[in-house]
């Protein structure tokens, strides 16, 4: 059966329970072109990943057509006027649904949006479309409340420690767990929250499925190898300064 052709309560059985992995690149990295991008999608789908999150319609549709699993879309775009960057308006928003995912996420922080335009307009909008689930990116657990309220069918934590009033929540390497339990908590057993953002390694995995998680989203620690490096540089280069009986390579 085609993705297309499966019910909004498959797409999510296809979820749970399991690994989403998030192939982005940035147009100036080596790997964002939309080929490249589709070519580590089936990579990871023969590694067991159950759906992909990507961004931007050509690598959304490359994706598409290179993989057997649900597709996450999204479309990042920088207006001066505003932080939000993750499908940030209408436009963008209807551009990613023209694509035929069957999920489209968009950022749900509080912050204003670009042109003026409200997250709730947004929804209303794209609730029009009886196949397409949505799902918010958000980055307190009072976003993600007001989100489901909303009409959100899952919630992301993806944006826990990049808004300004939740840095403190996160640091760079550790995923927050707390949010994950507390949306958990308060959205109850039946709504997805799904675990996105600083997953490293398999154990961050299981400790957010531990913590009450739908589906865990993984993204730089797989795809962004030029990330994956700096980590190891960086622990090197703290060893070093750290090391007062370190005199160098002979």
């Amino acid at each position: 059966m085609k993705i297309g052709d499966l019910s909004k309560k498959e797409i999510l059985e296809r979820l749970q329970g399991g690994i989403i992995v998030s192939v982005q690149a940035e147009e100036n990295e080596p790997l964002g072109k939309p080929d490249i991008l589709a070519a580590m999608a089936r990579a990871v789908v023969q590694g067991g990943a159950v759906a992909i999150r990507t961004s931007g319609p050509e690598s959304i549709r490359a994706v598409q057509d290179a993989v057997p699993v649900p597709v996450i879309g999204i479309y990042k775009r920088i207006y001066a006027s505003s932080e939000v960057i993750i499908t940030p308006t209408l436009a963008e928003a209807l551009t990613v649904k023209r694509t035929g995912v069957p999920v489209l996420a968009l950022d749900a922080t509080q912050r204003p949006r670009p042109l003026s335009e409200k997250l709730e307009d947004i929804v209303h909008e794209l609730k029009n479309d009886p196949a397409l689930l949505l799902m918010a990116d958000v980055s307190t657990l009072e976003e993600g409340v007001q989100a489901a309220a909303m009409g959100f069918n899952m919630i992301g934590t993806t944006l826990s420690g990049y808004t300004s009033y939740s840095r403190h929540t996160a640091s760079n390497y550790v995923p927050d767990f707390a949010l994950i339990s507390e949306l958990r908590r308060e959205l109850g057993n039946e709504f997805p929250v799904i675990a996105e953002g600083r997953i490293w390694s398999p154990e961050d995995a299981v400790t957010a499925f531990r913590c009450g998680a739908f589906a865990v989203v993984v993204g730089s620690a797989i795809t962004r190898p030029h990330l994956i490096t700096a980590r190891f540089t960086e622990a090197l280069a703290t060893w070093r300064k750290r090391d007062s009986g370190f005199q160098g390579f002979k």
